[in-house]
């Protein structure tokens, strides 16, 4: 079983930046780097929708159009841990953020990960 923990949410004003962290931890038996991960959001309201993918390298990276040029998705397996770097934030952004892995390849369908986080909230104002 695999737990994820998100961090690093808050309220930013509109243009600023936050980094968004998923610790991951219950992975004997396999390492952090056998996990594709992603992150998602849901704003009030909404269904949950994807923001970003990381291969199980680090190396392929996928994201949604509304974020693409402004949000960074990155991995440090040595940590056990994935971010979000996450600039030039819109009113838009606000949701409820998390982490998921998948012990295959990453894909953008939520329904296909293993494993999710209790999420993170992050508010923008405008």
């Amino acid at each position: 079983q695999v737990q994820l923990v998100e961090s690093g949410g808050g309220l930013v004003q509109g243009g600023g930046s936050l980094r968004l962290s998923c610790a991951a931890s219950g992975v004997s038996g396999r390492t952090f780097s056998s996990y594709a991960m992603g992150w998602f959001r849901q704003a009030p309201g909404k269904e949950r929708e994807f923001v970003a993918s990381l291969s199980r390298s680090g190396v392929t990276t996928t994201y949604a159009a509304s974020v693409k040029g402004r949000f960074t998705i990155s991995r440090d397996n040595a940590k056990n841990t994935l971010y979000l770097q996450m600039n030039s934030l819109k009113p838009e952004d606000t949701a409820v953020y998390y982490c998921a892995a998948r012990s295959w390849m990453a894909t953008v369908d939520a329904h296909r990960y293993d494993y999710w986080g209790q999420g993170t909230q992050v508010t923008v104002s405008s």
